[in-house]
């Protein structure tokens, strides 16, 4: 069924394909970003790394399902056009595989998103065949997993060693064959995510995984130069809107002590 005149058809989880022009993919938290991302990109991933850009925690792991329900209702009301793909949150999914249907579904009915997005490995290819075998899309993510941040030692890229490459080999391998339509690639070296990109059927998603990958992905505040507490060595800048920001908030501080602002254009009933 084609989409009503003059309306604009949102992406489903079979637009993101294998080959020919990369995928394009940013997180969006409001509806204002991802109404101004949307028309931009193919996916937007509402990810559970709104608990460092925008609560200011030191990890994602404190994000709460609820949490991820109220950001991902706001980025589906601001877009029209992208696929919406929202974060499974730390603690919500990994035990049993129950509790990760009902979390999925709750997280599609109450926001109106397509997809869910879960990280792990061999370990999870259980509960994402559970969860796709009852109509759950999900996107897998593989490689450095923030959610296991503590248990890791810490940010550090994945893959560096045959163990470890054979590693995220498998649980890229394992993910995909348990039905995920999609996987991200995060923190790893460029030769192990070229050989999962090649090894499996379903595209992969780049964040620090090099341009070898069917598609990028990168957290909106770091390509705006919003999130100032560090900067990965996969991110690129394309704007420094915190010094902007911090700028416009110092002119309109000294307007107003100055008594500058607000004048008689901005008021009411000054004669």
């Amino acid at each position: 069924m084609s989409a009503p005149a003059g309306t604009t058809k949102r992406h489903s989880v079979g637009d993101l394909v294998k080959g020919g022009t990369p995928i394009v993919g940013l997180t969006a938290y409001t509806a204002p970003i991802a109404g101004l991302l949307d028309p931009n990109v193919d996916f937007l991933l509402v990810g559970d790394s709104v608990g460092m850009v925008v609560y200011g925690f030191d990890s994602t792991l404190p994000v709460t399902v609820d949490m991820m329900i109220a950001h991902g209702a706001a980025v589906m009301r601001g877009s029209s056009q992208a696929l919406v793909v929202v974060d499974m949150p730390f603690g919500s999914y990994q035990d049993p595989r129950e509790q990760a249907f009902r979390t999925a579904a709750r997280i599609l009915a109450e926001t109106g998103c397509a997809a869910v997005k879960l990280e792990g490995g061999a370990e999870m290819a259980d509960t994402v065949r559970f969860l796709t075998e009852r109509g759950i899309p999900v996107m897998g993510h593989v490689g450095l997993m923030p959610q296991s941040v503590n248990t890791a030692g810490g940010f550090k890229v994945q893959g560096r060693g045959q163990q470890q490459a054979d590693r995220v080999s498998a649980d890229a391998t394992a993910i995909t064959d348990a039905g995920a339509f999609s996987l991200v690639i995060e923190g790893t070296v460029e030769p192990v995510a070229r050989t999962i990109t090649e090894a499996i059927p379903v595209p992969t998603i780049g964040i620090g995984a090099s341009p070898m990958c069917d598609g990028q992905i990168l957290v909106t505040d770091d390509l705006l130069g919003l999130f100032t507490q560090f900067k990965p060595r996969f991110v690129r800048r394309y704007a420094e809107l915190a010094p902007l920001i911090a700028a416009a908030a110092e002119a309109y501080a000294a307007d107003v002590r100055a008594r500058r602002f607000p004048g008689p254009e901005h008021s009411f009933g000054i004669k």
